[in-house]
């Protein structure tokens, strides 16, 4: 059965479209469909395939203009949503790179009482499924999707249904390119959509919250699929005593409120050593307090408005938690109802510990809670005290001593004087390869190699001589 859902713009709060979601009836025959065209794309090999990505790549960015207007409606913000239009052509253009590495023939002869030869093939997995979060609601759908259609499956792809109108000007790019329309499809749904998709794949990837991820896990679990699953984050950046303080507080800044905070790297604790803690957290202060809402129009400012109106109020809640536990708001202060929009400002909050859920439980906001350490041992300490993984950054005057610190960091990547080496890759393909620590996910990196390897499966072939 086909419902209609309205969907609510995040700068006006009015329910200003409406979401026509897949019947949920039709799955099968959508499955059924991508799997008889998937032996086709597959026998492409890798340069048919990737003619066929150039070509939608061609007449996606025709469609630019039409896309970018769906994906400002869809967030309310202009900067990121001119960045996720660049991330295809560049994800593209670095998977073609890797993928000539990933598809070499390796063959070795193995000789014991024997002779064998061993030979060596990768088998894609028919058809994946991916679900993906609002945040970057098109970047996101691609960015496990274009990896597993270079490693030559089929994909189906249920992009959120809080900003679901970037989906209509994109298919429309890909009717005009028949063999990408034939292994690519997008449903539009609910939940409802999502626990019916995981049924009818042979390989699931997810991204978005930890207890959603854990009920995806479960169902793939039941279906005996692997999932490939990016939860949240609490990232942490630790600042030493012989950093570049100035820079730090730059860096950390821009880590925290790229997006308005609503980014799964987003740092989101901060230590620093006792020496510098003042001055660090008054040059954050004093550059935070530069930012504005891009409110009421786009060229406003820099800070789009928070897209999910009930993250708002977890937002605020975690602000409240905090002072009522003794914090202090050094700048910034509670997210903010203007014109119908929630908006935010970053907030640095000191006085803080581990009792307040604002260090503890993932914000999604511009929240920059600061919290003083002595020694090395104890920032590490502090940073792992946490049920996520995902990455972190550290500030230090050499990298030796940054490193040191570093390897110990329970998390997948962590960034050395910057916060946006792990982010720059999102969306890219780069050559880096990290896994979620923790609850923070499960499963093969997402970048690298392994991003195209993880959707397929080894074969190997025994040859006696």
């Amino acid at each position: 059965m086909t419902t209609n859902t309205p969907v609510r713009n995040p700068r006006t709060g009015e329910y200003d479209y409406v979401l026509r979601s897949t019947d949920v009836s039709t799955l099968p025959d959508i499955a059924a469909e991508l799997r008889r065209n998937q032996p086709h794309w597959e026998a492409l090999g890798l340069d048919g395939r990737l003619r066929v990505l150039r070509a939608w790549c061609a007449e996606f960015q025709k469609a630019h203009k039409d896309i970018l207007a769906a994906l400002v409606a869809d967030t309310g913000r202009l900067l990121e949503s001119e960045r996720e239009m660049q991330r295809l052509p560049t994800s593209i253009d670095r998977l073609d790179v890797m993928a000539r590495e990933v598809f070499k023939e390796r063959s070795l002869n193995l000789r014991s009482q024997k002779s064998v030869e061993v030979h060596g093939s990768l088998s894609p997995f028919p058809l994946v499924g991916v679900i993906s979060p609002w945040n970057f609601p098109l970047s996101s759908s691609l960015l496990d999707t274009i990896p597993a259609l270079v490693a030559g499956c089929a994909a189906i792809v249920k992009p959120s249904e809080i900003t679901p109108r970037f989906v209509e000007p994109l298919l429309q790019t890909l009717r005009k390119v028949p063999e990408m329309n034939a292994v690519l499809r997008y449903v539009n749904g609910g939940k409802e959509i999502g626990e019916a998709l995981i049924a009818k794949v042979d390989a699931i990837s997810f991204t978005g919250s930890v207890p959603t991820g854990q009920k995806v896990a479960e169902a793939a679990s039941r279906a005996f699929i692997p999932a490939f699953l990016e939860l949240g984050g609490k990232d942490p950046a630790i600042v030493t005593a012989s950093a570049d303080i100035d820079k730090a507080a730059a860096s950390v800044l821009a880590g925290s409120v790229a997006n308005a905070g609503q980014v799964c790297v987003s740092i989101e604790r901060i230590y620093v050593q006792r020496p510098v803690y003042e001055d660090f957290v008054e040059r954050l202060v004093e550059k935070a307090s530069r930012l504005k809402p891009a409110y009421p129009h786009l060229s406003d400012g820099t800070l789009g408005p928070i897209i999910l109106e009930r993250q708002a109020h977890a937002i605020n809640k975690h602000i409240q938690d905090a002072l009522d536990k003794g914090a202090r708001i050094r700048c910034g202060g509670m997210v903010e109802q203007q014109g119908g929009g929630w908006w935010a400002v970053p907030t640095v909050v000191t006085e803080v510990d581990h009792s307040m859920e604002l260090m503890t439980e993932e914000t999604f906001g511009p929240l920059m809670p600061v919290m003083p350490y002595d020694t090395a041992e104890e920032a590490v300490a502090l940073a792992n005290d946490s049920i996520y993984g995902l990455s972190g950054a550290v500030f230090a005057g050499s990298t030796s001593e940054a490193m040191s610190i570093a390897r110990r960091v329970q998390v997948g990547a962590v960034s050395i004087n910057s916060t946006g080496l792990g982010t720059a890759a999102i969306g890219e393909g780069d050559f880096h390869e990290k896994n979620a620590f923790k609850r923070s996910g499960m499963a093969g990196s997402r970048l690298g190699y392994d991003s195209i390897t993880r959707f397929m499966r080894k074969k190997a072939y025994l040859v006696q001589a």
